[in-house]
């Protein structure tokens, strides 16, 4: 029987538990996160909710729709959740599963890398609750980029919100503008994203603008570390006595981002801070948090 638990797949490094892994190894193919487990989703023709969950290993019982997978758990269909775009560690399993599950209710999350069009990853100008320099959105005209797209239930969403506000702002990034292509073919008409409210950093040296996020997070701290006098005297030597200080004390991580801010290196992102918030100005008045269906519809 295959063995389809998170550390035996290779995903077994948490972010918020081992800052210098962010942001922690992301899902590649269209997967469902559930109690703990990665199982594959193969895309077909139509609605997300008809994907079959592929079981790999023969005779282990035939494939059933997604949908059906969910509803079977007594969880909300694949309609009746919220697209959400990762550009940092959501999109890692581990790291999902560790900020969605609780005693005994694990997390069960569709995930599908999507072909995002104007957007790329940057590095959001402040520094996180866990001591990491986190990764945000930037728009990037003609940028094609492979994203992970969770599918949250109202819970989950909330949770999610939790751990992101106030250094993010959640957005409905409209797919009239900013096209995402699912591996199906299919295009969504929105999804949210995490939108950081201090903008993306730009490169100490003034070579890269913005600096590119989602790499090596120990290489990123040398980086910072070795532009600014400041941030070595708050933070530090290297990477792990940053994340020590950082993650320990909220003044020092305060004051660090202020330095950032005082060094000149964040760049705002006023065009995705102005996309609409949490709901849509659609027939019926403005809303809450829009499902797949009513997302699906914006197009």
């Amino acid at each position: 029987m295959t063995d389809r638990r998170l550390a035996a797949l290779g995903f077994a490094d948490v972010p918020a538990q081992q800052p210098l892994t962010y942001p922690g190894r992301p899902v590649t193919r269209p997967t469902l996160l559930t109690a703990g487990e990665l199982w594959e989703l193969e895309p077909a023709p139509g609605r997300l909710g008809t994907w079959p969950v592929v079981v790999a290993t023969p005779g282990e019982g035939p494939a059933e729709p997604l949908d059906a997978v969910l509803t079977g758990l007594g969880l909300p269909p694949a309609a009746d959740r919220h697209p959400v775009i990762a550009v940092g560690s959501n999109a890692s399993p581990a790291q999902l599963h560790h900020k969605l599950s609780r005693p005994g209710h694990p997390a069960a999350v569709p995930m599908v890398p999507v072909d995002v069009h104007g957007i790329a990853v940057g590095c959001s100008a402040h520094i996180g609750r866990y001591g990491y320099v986190a990764s945000a959105p930037y728009t990037a005209p003609g940028a094609r980029t492979p994203l992970v797209i969770s599918w949250l239930d109202a819970e989950q969403l909330a949770a999610v919100d939790a751990t992101e506000y106030p250094n993010y702002r959640r957005v409905l990034l409209p797919g009239a503008d900013y096209r995402m292509i699912m591996p199906s073919g299919e295009r969504l008409g929105g999804a949210y994203l995490y939108v950081g409210e201090r903008g993306v950093l730009m490169s100490p040296d003034g070579t890269e603008r913005p600096l590119p996020g989602g790499g090596d997070q120990s290489a990123l701290l040398t980086r910072l570390l070795a532009g600014s006098p400041r941030l070595r005297e708050l933070l530090g030597p290297d990477p792990r006595a940053w994340v020590t200080r950082a993650g320990a004390d909220p003044a020092v991580r305060k004051t660090g981002t202020r330095v950032f801010q005082e060094e000149g290196w964040a760049l705002p992102q006023p065009d995705l801070l102005r996309c609409p918030e949490d709901a849509y100005e659609g027939p019926g008045g403005r809303g809450g948090p829009l499902g797949y269906d009513a997302l699906s519809a914006l197009e």
